[in-house]
């Protein structure tokens, strides 16, 4: 699941190797001083066993739920409209019933442009879902700031456990399949803005190798990313309206998805 796929592409925002914007792909694939020591070295035994077998993990999701995500820079709330786009939503309500984020890294920060994440801290998790892939839903709404989707390739079907955060409208991603799901509620995206960004691309392309060797390679290689503690259903929503304003000016993208 890496960024999905090569976080190449310019202007293309797809990218992602294989593991970043979307997830790594099936086969080969083609992606503020913050705390020294975000997390520790994750105990084997402390996930839930039930991600070792993604093929069982298929709950519908309601049409509407929220999620609280507690991370390293403060909290922030998520609203999933199904009818958005509902295969990634059913999709991403699995994962974060069976807390598959815990632990994740947000391992590719660029400015005015997205912030992604999706990577679990174990590496029996990421090979169980390397393969897990969904197919793509059509594209209904926008990429706008503040909304998350899912990674994938260039290729059609790519998506498996990598997320993406506008943080700004990103118009060229609707074109290129990219599926929004949901939308981080009031003020949560200004705690996005905050996740530390210095390494650019540079860990994002190194999204293989955080897979295989999981918290203790990040930990050791890209000390200074911030991490998701927790992502947990809080209940019901109500529906939410994407932010398309950025409440700062826009930049030009300084990446691809």
């Amino acid at each position: 699941m890496r960024f999905t796929k090569r976080l190449a592409c310019s202007a293309a925002f797809l990218f992602l190797a294989s593991a970043s914007f979307s997830q790594t792909p099936p086969a080969k694939p083609q992606s503020s001083a913050t705390p020294a020591a975000k997390t520790a070295k994750p105990a084997a035994s402390s996930y839930d066993r039930a991600l070792l077998k993604p093929a069982l993990l298929k709950d519908r999701a309601p049409e509407t739920f929220q999620v609280k995500f507690v991370t390293t820079r403060g909290d922030f709330t998520v609203t999933v409209m199904r009818a958005w786009a509902p295969l990634g939503a059913d999709r991403f309500y699995n994962l974060v019933k069976h807390h598959y984020f815990d632990g994740n890294r947000v391992f590719r920060v660029l400015p005015n442009f997205v912030a992604q994440f999706g990577i679990s801290p174990y590496p029996p998790v990421n090979t169980a879902w390397s393969k897990a892939t969904i197919k793509d839903d059509p594209v209904v709404q926008k990429n706008t700031r503040a909304t998350l989707t899912f990674a994938k390739t260039a290729a059609p079907h790519t998506r498996t456990t990598e997320i993406f955060i506008n943080l700004k409208d990103n118009p060229s991603l609707d074109a290129q399949g990219f599926a929004p799901f949901g939308v981080i509620e009031g003020k949560g995206i200004n705690i996005v803005e905050m996740f530390y960004d210095q390494y650019g691309d540079s860990a994002g392309l190194d999204q293989e190798a955080m897979m295989k060797g999981g918290e203790k390679y990040i930990a050791e290689k890209w000390p200074k990313l911030d991490t998701i503690k927790s992502a947990s259903l809080i209940g019901a929503a109500t529906p939410a309206k994407p932010a398309s304003k950025p409440a700062t000016k826009p930049a030009k993208p300084s990446g691809s998805l």
